[in-house]
């Protein structure tokens, strides 16, 4: 990690070292890829004022985050097959962010269980949940999430209907993998990744096997995945997520002003605006284009999170100069998971807040509340 200066050395060094279909599920978005593209480059186009002769010798970049303390206003968000990028790659990841003082994310369809990562770090997580028409296994999901004592727990409301990601099928991306003649000589070129996901605790979807009336069997779990999308969920069941669920509850996928009124209405502490890093709907506006409008919306209703292209600490501060509270970061710190394990997420959020830092000073900013609009040139 000596040499590591950014987080697209982390990806060129994640590329190297991962199986080709579990990159490109990490790297890749859906259809012609036009939203994963907006999110870079409507970030790239945002330009900072660059501030002198301020005194920025007490730069300080904590915050709270839900009411409680974080050394920077960053997140991992939940990403799904982290076991996949490293052997017990959640826990990895977990540790990793709970030593830097920040929230980690469990998704769902993570390799390791809730249990696995509780057992294996010393402080509460957040969980992500999607909701699938089997409401007894997700209740019961919740309530392991609840026994974790996860301190939030992150609704997922923008895959009811899932993005076609043209590489996923092109590499015939599936967990564990199927074999070929490709993937055989692709995994036999990587001997430390395959060693590193040989011993880690599981290879399959930790959260649903022995939890299901289905085979364990990873044939079975794809398949009972696959039927288990649910299109009819809709505003009411928040009620009943709520009625569950007594923690701090962030709704992620809003990109539209209308439905963040709404789910301020619903009871949300906080909202995430996210178009799912480019991987659900095709053509859909960037996360950081319609930031401004819903924070000024409901800013002042709820906590403003925002997720979609963070690649460095000056895009965390575009974010909060355009109304987010904090920022979540996926592909990043997965590319960092990909590269070197825990060292490796450790490596692209020290990055990330040290950018942070540096453009703060460069930007006449001392603390993060002092961030606002006034930093970006007109």
């Amino acid at each position: 990690m000596k040499h590591i200066t950014c987080i697209d050395d982390l990806r060129t060094l994640h590329q190297r070292r991962v199986p080709k279909a579990f990159f490109d599920y990490c790297d890749r978005g859906s259809y012609a890829e036009e939203t994963l593209r907006a999110n870079r480059e409507d970030m790239q186009a945002i330009k900072f004022r660059q501030r002198i002769l301020v005194d920025v010798s007490r730069r300080d970049s904590s915050t709270t985050i839900l009411s409680e303390p974080s050394t920077m206003p960053l997140m991992l968000a939940p990403v799904g097959l982290l076991g996949m990028q490293h052997g017990d790659g959640e826990i990895h990841a977990c540790r990793a962010a709970q030593a830097a003082g920040i929230p980690f994310t469990q998704s769902t369809m993570s390799i390791c269980s809730i249990e696995d990562i509780a057992a294996n770090v010393e402080k509460p997580f957040w969980f992500q949940l999607y909701v699938m028409k089997d409401r007894g296994f997700i209740k019961e999901l919740i309530q392991r999430a609840m026994a974790a004592k996860c301190s939030a727990l992150v609704l997922t409301v923008d895959l009811q209907v899932i993005g076609q990601r043209h590489a996923d099928i092109k590499n015939g991306m599936t967990v564990p993998p199927e074999w070929s003649l490709s993937k055989l000589l692709d995994f036999a070129s990587k001997p430390a990744w395959v060693s590193g996901v040989l011993q880690g605790k599981r290879r399959t979807f930790g959260n649903l096997a022995g939890h299901l009336k289905v085979s364990d069997d990873i044939t079975s779990l794809s398949t009972w995945i696959n039927s288990q999308f649910d299109t009819s969920l809709n505003w009411n069941d928040i009620d009943w997520i709520r009625s569950i669920w007594p923690g701090k509850l962030i709704l992620k996928g809003i990109l539209d002003v209308e439905d963040a009124e709404l789910a301020a209405k619903a009871g949300a502490q906080a909202i995430v605006v996210s178009n799912h890093g480019g991987r659900q709907l095709d053509g859909a506006p960037s996360s950081i284009e319609v930031l401004p409008e819903i924070a000024d919306a409901v800013g002042e209703k709820m906590e403003i999170m925002f997720d979609g292209g963070i690649r460095s600490g000056q895009d965390v501060m575009r974010a909060l100069a355009l109304g987010a509270k904090s920022c979540m970061i996926g592909r990043a710190y997965a590319y960092g998971l990909g590269a070197g394990g825990q060292a490796g997420v450790a490596k692209a959020i020290d990055i990330i807040q040290k950018e942070l830092l540096t453009t703060m000073g460069l930007c006449g900013v001392n603390r993060i509340d002092e961030i606002g609009d006034h930093i970006i040139a007109v």
